[in-house]
């Protein structure tokens, strides 16, 4: 690999953007609505109104036809693609200082002086530009604005605020992470549907243990950087309870697609799974064996999530579909 190439690959996060990436095009293709269910039931909807009273009437789902389904999928995932490494270039440079003071990030293109700050600030910029470029000619211009607003929450709100200020950041600076099965969602639909929403919940939920696991393990660094995080401000020990309780959240929250009919028993039965190893995990973290064991529980919870949206695939595309004699037929408001 050319060695240029190289720094300004390593600026992209390729292992975190291959996540982000996963997770919007599984977004995609569960908005694909399966054929052999009709367009218009929407059992989510239909519990917003009932909620609401009547006085909600989200869009029914549709099929989307094959130019869209091209686009949203190539065009989009490339401009989430992007956006995404857009992002990570910006958070390399807002955090070069930090980043030279830690063993895990010294080595990275800015604090070796492999590039120049110039150099990843354009480098970001033109990421950046391309990425809202192909989103809004090719897709749709709600997936650039929310892709948009997710760089800027990342990127900006996250990186150059919240870390430094608070150790809620990861809870509060999660959003913008959580975001990609929406925006790949809406790619496909050109809206905001609350199953896409749903999908948010759950990475939502997810990234707190997931991250305090990582820094537990890396405290050290972050004392030594001066970054708030959790385990530095309020001890190791309530880190460990915290994880538990955000997984035992995490496992309610991994349950609400099957309750609101998004999913069926083949990801039910999947979610139960991996969210009882997840809090064993969790419950073994409060008195673990080891000091390794946090990066074990860290690395589970990344097989735990592309696990946990595998079976939301599967079970959308390969699973006979269960569509009761009370299903709903839901038709725009007049």
């Amino acid at each position: 690999m050319n060695p240029a190439f190289g720094q300004y690959w390593a600026l992209t996060k390729p292992r975190v953007v291959a996540l982000i990436v996963f997770t919007a095009i599984i977004g995609m293709l569960l908005a694909m609505i399966d054929p052999r269910i009709p367009a218009g039931f929407d059992s989510v909807s239909w519990l917003f109104r009932m909620v609401a009273g009547g006085g909600i009437r989200p869009a029914p789902l549709t099929h989307p036809g094959t130019a869209q389904l091209f686009s949203a999928v190539v065009f989009g995932g490339l401009g989430i693609w992007l956006a995404a490494s857009s992002a990570a270039a910006i958070n390399h440079l807002l955090d070069q200082r930090i980043d030279a003071l830690m063993a895990r990030t010294s080595h990275r293109p800015l604090p070796t002086g492999s590039l120049s700050s110039r150099q990843v600030l354009v480098f970001a910029i033109v990421l950046g530009l391309v990425s809202m470029a192909l989103l809004i000619i090719f897709v749709n211009a709600l997936t650039a604005l929310l892709t948009f607003a997710s760089l800027i929450g990342y990127a900006i709100v996250y990186t150059g605020f919240l870390k430094r200020a608070t150790p809620q950041n990861i809870v509060i600076g999660g959003l913008a992470g959580a975001a990609p099965p929406a925006l790949g969602w809406v790619a496909v639909t050109n809206q905001l549907h609350p199953y896409a929403l749903l999908l948010v919940l759950i990475i939502f939920v997810w990234t707190p243990p997931h991250f305090w696991a990582l820094a537990i393990f890396r405290r050290d660094d972050y004392a030594r950087a001066m970054i708030p995080m959790l385990p530095v401000t309020h001890g190791v020990t309530y880190t460990r309870w915290q994880i538990l309780f955000f997984t035992i959240l995490l496992f309610v929250v991994t349950m609400l697609p099957y309750v609101t009919h998004m999913s069926q028993e083949f990801y039910l039965g999947g979610a139960v799974v991996l969210g009882g190893v997840f809090l064993y995990y969790a419950v073994r973290l409060i008195n673990p064996p080891s000091e390794l064991f946090a990066m074990k529980v860290f690395g589970y919870s990344i097989v735990y999530l592309m696990a946990l949206f595998a079976f939301l695939l599967i079970d959308h595309w390969l699973m006979p579909v269960s569509v009761g004699a009370g299903a709903l037929r839901l038709v725009p408001a007049s």
